[in-house]
Formats: C-alpha cells, structure tokens, sequence
C-alpha cells in the first residue's frame, strides 16, 4: 500500500465543514486535488476509477452546500463515492481502500455517520431516500435534506423507478441527482438512455415549440372554440415533450440538465434547491473518467484497472508467463462454440457484458446476445419467455446480483420447467469488494428450488461441459464458478456430456473422505497432498452436483468412511455442507462430518486467499479439518 500525499488545499480539509471554509473561487483548484489524489492512489493500490473521478465536482459541490452528515447523502453504486470518503474523514486511511482491514470500497454505515445508507449494488438510493424522506418529516425534522446521487446506469434498474413513482406520489422531501454519463460498467443500453441523450443533446422541444406556433399562428381566422381547442393540443404536445417529461410525470420537479463538472455552477443550483419543497430530481451531464485522458476516451476498460502507471497509463501486467484463463473467459469463448453448434442458443446479461465475457459473443453474433441493463429480474424473464419459443437461453448473472430475480427463477422458470441455463459468475467470496459482491448464497437458495439442477465444476473443461449439458437438459439448470483464473493451461478440449448427478472420484484413500464441490476442490486436492506428506490419505471426491445428488456415490462414501469433511466456497447454512448432512441423517448412516466454508457472518473485504484462510478453508484450514475430525492433534510420523 503507497500513502499519497495531498495537495495544499486538500490537506487542509479533513472533513466537509472544512471544505465550506474555502472561498467558491477555490473550488476549481480544490477539485484538481481532490481528482489527482484519487488518480495517485488508485494508481498505486488499485480500485475503482473512472466513477469517482467523474463525480469530483459533484462530489465537492454537495458537501459544499449541504451540512452533511445531519443532512443525508447516498451515493446509488457506490464505487462512485471514493472523492466523499476522501472528504468524510478518511483521507488519511484512503491508501487501505478495498485492502483487508482498510476501509471498505464501498459506503458503509457501519464505517462513517456520513455513509448513510449501503450501497455495494445499484437502483437503491432513490427508495433509501424516500424512506429516509418519510422518516424526517414523521420526526419533526423538515430541516434536514435528503440527496439520492444516481448514476452509472443505475437508472436502468426498476427500483430506480419504483423509487420514483412512490416518492413523486408521497410529495417526498428530496433531491435527486441524475448523474448521467451514459455508462455503467460497459455503455449504457436501452430506450431510457436513448431518452436522457435526446434531452441533454438535441433541441427537440424548442424546435416542436416553433413549428407548433408557426402552424397555429396560420389558424387565426378559425373560430374562438377552434382556437381552445387548438391551443389545449399545443399544451398537450409541448408537455408531452418538454425535457425530463417522464421524470414530471412521476411527481418530481425536473431541473437540467447542467454541466456536472463547473463546481461553482452546480453548488449555486444545488443552494437554490435546497429551498424547493416537495420531490425533485437534477439532471447533470458528466463524463466518466473526467480528468483522465484514457479512462475518459476507454471507459470501460477503466472502470477498475488495477495497477497502472500514472503518468504512461500503462496498465501493470503479469510475469509473462503462460497463465490459466479466467472463468468469464472460458464462458464466453464457449457461448460461442456452443451458438454456432446450435441455433437455439441465446445469451443475456444484465449490464455486464465485459464482466462476464459475452462481448465476445455480442461482437460476433449482435443478434443472438444482450445486454438488458442492471435488470436482473427483467434478465431472468426475458430469458424465460426466449425459451417458451424454443430457444435455450443462457442467462449470465453474478451470484451476488442473482439474489434480486430469485422470484423470477422460481415462478418464471422453475415452475415452467423452462429450458434456461442459469450461468452464476463471481460465486464464492470474490476480494476486495467484500460482503455486498461475494457470492455467498446461490448453492443454499437454489437447491430448494424444484426442477433446478444445480452445478458447479472445478475447472474450465467442466465448466465447458456443463455449459454443453446444461444446453441439451431440457429444464432449468444453474452452473456456478468463481471469479478469477482457473488451473488448465489447456482447457479447450472437445464436449463431453456430464450425466446429470453425477460426480467423480479423484482420489481413493483411508480413514475420511474429502467432498467438494466446484472451484475449491483444487484448493482441497493441494492440501490432501501435504496430508499424504504426514501420513493421512483422505479420499477426494467432486460431487460436482448439489442437486441432485450422486446418492450412489453417497452410499460409497458412507458406507466406506466414517469420517468425512465437506467444502465448499459458499455459505455452510443451508448449503452443500448441510445437503450432503441432510441426506446423511435421511439414509441413516452414523459418520462424523466437518464442514467447512462461509460461517452464519457478512464477510467483509480482502484477497479470496486471505478470505479462505479466516474462514477456515484453505489448505491450511482443510487440513486441520481432516485432521480435527480424526482426532489428529500432531503431525503424524510416515
């Protein structure tokens, strides 16, 4: 970790009420800082980026003008909130970002009175608001203000609206701040960007406004009735399509849209807001990456791109030597092996196209692949009725956002028995972004689910081969697999269909049995080998199904061992761990069984090795497990 120092004015400000001391003519130089300190320290340490730097004079501007903490700020996905820790008492910490035991890369309430709502996902600020708009005015305080800022894509989810069309109905007290940079992680899609780029770049209205006049003024001669009528028309059409429209439609006065990057401009504009009653939205225009020429011309690629050169901007590399793939890679490059086999094959994400490596297949065939936007229910249902027509979508989501469309899984494709391939990237604990992107509990809330078969393979040739038999299952079928690089240089080998159920033995031994489920079993078969080193030799199975079941496998198993541990890089309630328990208890069988992965806790940030070894399941972690459930204290002499 490198510790940036700041600039002049930057150092003088530790928290907001220090910011509002500075002159409004220093805010443009204050800005610079604030965005270089940012640019430095990302550099150096890593983390998100484009975001934050995009947000720099909004960022300055609003706790300029609002007495922030009493008056409440959230910050909709929150990676764009690095210049409001910065500016909250965390400048001198801001170095530990995302590093286990710093500070979170994402507000926090549990971190900062100024992080007043948690926001690791998206399209929840505009609800948190309302509620938080509710509450003040039901105790008295209509003093305090509320601001939702919500931006990178946000919008596009359907809280966001629900969010809108409750508070515009309950006159909420609030603001809030559409911070439009027409991305998200990948470009924006979808007709709300097409709506919000027509308002902020073409003259529509005023152009509809004069022709409209111009016809009018041709009716001069018609009747006085006529001319009401004419006239009621030309309220109608200007309404219609005056800027921000929709968002007037819901309740909320519309403002913009405005330069998000003139600090000054934006500080007057939010002070002469702050004395509007009622629910209001502000509309700015940003650029992300603003202030940095590549993040600004590559914003996806920018996002977060680790390490990098400040000044070159060269991203830092890996030793050069040949590596395994990522998952997400194996994944798409397979998405299209598996279209050009067959047809029917469809892919949809939602709003990670890049994330999840279905570019691959959007680029080469743009009809048969798409991104819906941060819509994770719409993506689940989409997916539901391409396969009500014959087609087999596969459905990509990251297991921490699958949680919201899990409605969406049982009514709309479970109960259907629809042909969906439910694709669960990043599950298992994915680093530095902590509790809210881990993907802790898809093993435990899909295998209750009737008709859903539930995998996750261990490599990038299983993962190809599920993603082959889950296209021929005929049914529902979820394929979990973590974020990172798997362990095959050569991975690419022909299909082979995976029977349904059915694990694999990969090690005989004596005494306990090691079962695993997905990526982790490398971790476990690792640490079997330092087992053997001291002279215990457990069996290893990957039992590759968490539903169904291998029950012949099981009977082996238990009627061989009566030790066994169990591992799993997810949550231990309810999970793998608990089925192979459950069906252990149902059969009769008497063994002694550890279980080892994610405890009944939120785990926060910190590298997957890190996360693993506190938890209890690295190879160190797996190793005392088996040694635990044989009552092995000391080493055992060979």
């Amino acid at each position: 970790m490198q510790k940036i120092e700041p600039g002049a004015l930057l150092a003088q400000v530790s928290i907001p009420s220090d910011l509002r001391e500075l002159r409004p003519e220093q805010l443009y130089e204050f800005c610079g800082e604030l965005r270089d300190f940012i640019i430095a320290t990302v550099a150096a340490n890593g983390g998100h980026f484009g975001a934050s730097l995009g947000v720099v004079e909004l960022t300055t501007a609003l706790h300029y003008v609002y007495n922030t903490p009493y008056d409440q700020l959230i910050w909709d996905v929150g990676h764009q909130a690095y210049g409001h820790k910065i500016l909250t008492g965390r400048r001198e910490a801001f170095h530990t970002n995302r590093v286990k035991g710093g500070i979170s890369g994402f507000p926090k309430r549990s971190e900062s009175e100024y992080d007043t709502f948690g926001v690791g996902h998206s399209s929840t600020s505009i609800s948190g608001a309302v509620g938080m708009a509710i509450a003040k005015h039901y105790k008295g305080e209509d003093d305090r203000k509320i601001v939702a800022v919500i931006g990178d894509g946000a919008l596009t989810g359907g809280m966001a609206f629900e969010g809108l069309n409750h508070g515009g109905w309950a006159n909420a007290d609030m603001l809030v701040v559409l911070n439009d940079n027409n991305m998200s992680i990948d470009p924006n899609v979808g007709a709300l960007k097409e709506y919000l780029t027509d308002i902020s770049t073409s003259h529509t209205y005023n152009k509809l406004r004069d022709e409209l006049w111009h016809a009018l003024g041709k009716l001069k001669g018609i009747g006085e009735k006529a001319q009401k009528i004419a006239a009621k028309l030309e309220d109608s059409l200007l309404a219609a399509n005056k800027p921000g429209a929709l968002f007037e439609a819901l309740g909320f006065r519309y403002f913009g849209p405005i330069d998000g990057h003139d600090v000054n401009h934006l500080a007057r504009i939010l002070a002469d807001l702050k004395d509007i009653k009622g629910p209001k939205l502000l509309h700015i225009v940003t650029v992300k990456g603003k202030g940095y020429d590549l993040a600004e011309k590559d914003q996806t690629r920018w996002h977060a791109p680790g390490l990098f050169d400040k000044i070159t901007g060269e991203i830092a590399k890996g030793s050069g030597k040949p590596t395994p793939p990522k998952y997400q890679d194996v994944f798409g490059h397979t998405m299209i092996e598996l279209a050009e086999m067959n047809d029917k094959v469809m892919g949809v994400t939602p709003a990670m196209p890049s994330g999840c490596s279905l570019t691959y297949m959007m680029e080469k065939m743009p009809h048969r692949a798409f991104d819906v936007g941060i819509a994770e229910q719409h993506a689940v249902t989409v997916s539901a009725g391409m396969a009500t027509q014959g087609l087999i979508p596969f459905c990509n989501i990251y297991s921490t956002f699958m949680q919201r469309a899990y409605d969406q899984v049982i009514h709309d494709v479970c109960i259907q028995n629809l042909p969906v391939v439910l694709c669960l990237d990043r599950g298992g604990v994915v680093g530095q972004d902590g509790a809210t992107h881990h993907g802790a509990f898809d093993l435990a809330f899909f295998r209750c689910i009737p008709n859903l078969v539930v995998s996750a393979p261990m490599n990038e040739q299983e993962l190809r081969n599920l993603m082959y038999t889950g296209m021929n299952h005929g049914g529902p079928f979820s394929i979990r697999y973590p974020r990172g690089n798997g362990v095959m240089l050569e991975w690419r080998t022909p299909f082979e269909h995976i029977p349904v159920g059915k694990g694999r033995k990969l090690a005989d031994g004596e005494g306990v049995a090691l079962l695993t489920i997905g990526h982790i079993g490398n971790i476990a078969a690792t640490a079997i080998e330092r087992l053997n080193q001291e002279g215990i030799f457990p069996a290893h199975y990957d039992m590759r199904f968490v539903k169904p079941l291998d029950v012949e496998m099981l009977h082996e198993i238990f009627a061989r061992y009566d030790r066994v541990v169990t591992v799993e890089d997810g949550c231990i309630m309810g999970g793998f761990g608990s089925a192979i328990a459950e069906w252990m208890a149902e059969q009769g069988y008497g063994a002694r069984i550890k279980r080892l992965g994610l405890p009944d806790a939120f785990v926060h940030h910190g590298k997957p090795e890190e996360l693993w070894a506190d938890c209890g399941y690295d190879e160190t972690g797996i190793m005392r497990g088996v040694r635990e459930v044989l009552g092995v204290s000391e080493l055992v002499a060979v």
